[in-house]
């Protein structure tokens, strides 16, 4: 199993209700997979670097998850499938991005717990 992550950006018209069954959409489907959820975070409402299908901004997901490289292949297709899905890029992290991306989640998790 390899480590990827994922970011997708999903259109900006969508309700809260419906940008989360979108997300557990694509969620639910690698864990069907096989796949492992690492991480999950919702980046929010951001603006675009330039304008795709007229629209200047879109909300923003990122998923890291432990899976086979077949596993991306139908991941693909279905954010391809998908008309929310704006954008998409999915890679494989090497092992120091991966030793980085532990330790960013590890220095996230303790602010949210001194802010609290």
């Amino acid at each position: 199993m390899n480590h990827y992550e994922t970011v997708f950006i999903l259109t900006p018209v969508l309700s809260d209700v419906q940008m989360k069954e979108t997300v557990d959409k694509f969620t639910s489907l690698l864990k069907e997979e096989g796949a492992v959820i690492v991480n999950e975070e919702n980046w929010g409402l951001r603006k675009l670097a330039y304008s795709i299908d007229k629209k200047s901004t879109g909300f923003y997901q990122l998923v890291e998850f432990d899976a086979d490289p077949t596993v991306i292949a139908k991941l693909e297709k279905q954010f391809r499938r998908d008309e929310r899905v704006i954008r998409f890029l999915t890679f494989r992290q090497e092992k120091y991005a991966a030793i980085y991306a532990e330790k960013r989640r590890g220095l996230k998790s303790t602010k949210e717990v001194k802010e609290n």
